[in-house]
């Protein structure tokens, strides 16, 4: 049978008489049971419990200038695991009370010791102790559990939300092309049924007008055809430019060239768009090179000047600009058109958006959508003023590199 280990006792006591009377008592039955050691002072006692080597301390409460509650306070501290019995030289219930509130394991007076009272108290302190060890460890492997599992929930639940959010920006983005698809639908049926009833009807008088001999009403329906084909092939290639943009087909290739020659012939170009009496007028400031896409700065030109046509009446003049400062080049349309309402500027760059006051005048919508996007693309800006019966201005600022 293995042989039972003693247990380590520090008695914590000045008075050694004290120490010599407790050491008797517990000697006194079976010297085999216990290991007792003395310290007679506040510093030796602390230092001992710091070192965690016995299992119980017997602490006298007066220990010269300290009391055992000042200790046991210290040695908690220190994390000390051991139980603490306090011996009083006589009782007092405020101590008592205190004890147990700072974490004593009981409260004994020393003229009442004996040997069965002081070896079932420090037997029961032990067990007691030992208990609320376990059950500390259990409560800090129950908190580290409860932690993880938190921790498990709260990634699931961010999961959980992440999910929700992707799943509301999907709803919404499927709103958004259904509307989309309901205003293509909507604009498109009306912007090719009337050009395609243009050509229909044109065709038709210019058989007739043929027959006839009549060449000059032949040739304003065969004018009209034109015109009719060429508000088709702008809506298609609107639709188409959006598209590619949409799904990111169209890569920027700068280039050098003279911002002069290529916006003049442009604009002799669109000339030939232009209402009876429009005048289109064009100015440069600045040096000539630059270094941008070619093929979207066009594109841009070609929508803001197109919209100042479409939007302006006969005999007006319409301003073109560029300016080339530093590493800036600055684009300025300005007409003096039907302008656009403080409402509808807000919404001026949404696709298919058509203002109040343009629903009696062709086009898709796209247009502007399409020159923001553009100017994006190219690292610039746009903005515009405008006011009602007076014109626009667009200016639109891109990086020269």
């Amino acid at each position: 049978m293995a042989r039972q280990e003693k247990i380590k006792v520090l008695v914590i006591d000045s008075e050694e008489a004290d120490y010599i009377i407790v050491r008797g008592i517990l000697i006194a039955k079976d010297a085999s049971k216990f290991s007792i050691q003395w310290v007679a002072s506040y510093t030796e006692g602390l230092r001992a419990m710091k070192m965690g080597s016995y299992d119980a301390y017997l602490i006298s409460n007066d220990l010269g200038g300290y009391t055992a509650l000042d200790l046991i306070r210290e040695a908690l501290k220190n994390d000390c695991q051991a139980p603490f019995i306090i011996l009083a030289g006589e009782y007092d219930s405020e101590i008592d009370r205190k004890a147990a509130e700072e974490g004593a394991a009981d409260y004994m007076v020393k003229g009442s010791l004996s040997a069965r009272n002081l070896e079932s108290s420090i037997r029961y302190a032990i067990a007691h102790s030992k208990h609320m060890r376990e059950i500390r460890l259990l409560n800090a492997n129950l908190e580290k559990r409860v932690k993880d599992r938190t921790m498990i929930l709260e990634e699931a639940l961010r999961e959980l939300e992440s999910s929700r959010e992707e799943l509301s920006r999907a709803l919404d983005r499927e709103k958004e092309l259904n509307e989309l698809k309901s205003r293509f639908v909507s604009m498109a049926s009306h912007e090719f049924r009337t050009p395609l009833a243009t050509i229909l009807s044109s065709i038709a008088l210019v058989s007739k007008y043929n027959e006839q001999g009549e060449n000059e009403k032949q040739a304003r329906h065969v004018a009209r055809i034109k015109s009719a084909i060429t508000h088709l092939t702008d809506l298609l290639n609107d639709v188409l430019s959006l598209s590619k943009l949409e799904e990111g087909k169209i890569a920027v290739s700068p280039e050098n060239f003279d911002i002069t020659e290529f916006t003049g012939q442009l604009v002799q170009e669109l000339q030939g768009l232009s209402k009876e009496k429009q005048q289109l007028k064009y100015k440069h400031t600045g040096p000539g090179e630059v270094q941008l896409d070619k093929k979207i700065l066009k594109s841009i030109l070609t929508n803001l000047v197109s919209n100042a046509i479409k939007f302006s009446s006969e005999n007006k003049t319409i301003h073109i600009n560029t300016e080339v400062v530093n590493s800036k080049v600055k684009l300025s349309v300005k007409d003096q058109g039907i302008g656009i309402s403080d409402e509808d500027q807000k919404h001026l760059f949404e696709r298919f958006f058509r203002g109040q006051n343009a629903t009696n005048i062709q086009g898709t919508g796209l247009g502007l959508n399409i020159v923001g996007k553009y100017v994006e693309m190219l690292g610039g800006s746009i903005d515009f003023k405008s006011k009602l019966e007076e014109g626009t201005t667009f200016t639109v600022k891109l990086p020269n590199s």
